[in-house]
């Protein structure tokens, strides 16, 4: 299983970003999705998930903001960011959940200049 993510970069706060992560090697429609995110100093956290079915999950501080969803056509899940604020400055990382084990992709920096 391969995970590429894409989309992160540099944003004044209020302002949107659109992360993608395109996977291969894998069954993907059969597989739950999930972008995670590590702040300098602090424990990677959960973000966002999507399941097989696309029923999804937020954390609290993604509620309302940020909208994740997924094209199995394409193999890829996206990461819709709006009203962006100073402390979802962070490492973004695209998780593919198949048959119980994690991949993870190799990250994109996004930075929100307040």
């Amino acid at each position: 299983v391969q995970l590429q993510a894409s989309g992160g970069g540099l944003v004044q706060a209020g302002g949107s970003l659109r992360l993608s992560c395109a996977a291969s090697g894998t069954t993907f429609s059969r597989d739950a999705l999930a972008w995670h995110r590590q702040a300098p100093g602090k424990q990677r956290e959960f973000v966002a998930f999507i399941s097989a079915g696309s029923s999804t999950n937020y954390a609290e501080s993604a509620k309302g903001r940020f909208t994740i969803s997924r094209d199995n056509a394409k193999n890829t899940v996206d990461l819709q960011m709006n009203s962006l604020k100073p402390e979802d400055t962070a490492v973004y990382y695209c998780v593919l959940i198949h048959l119980g084990r994690d991949y993870w992709g190799q990250g994109t920096q996004v930075t929100v200049s307040s």
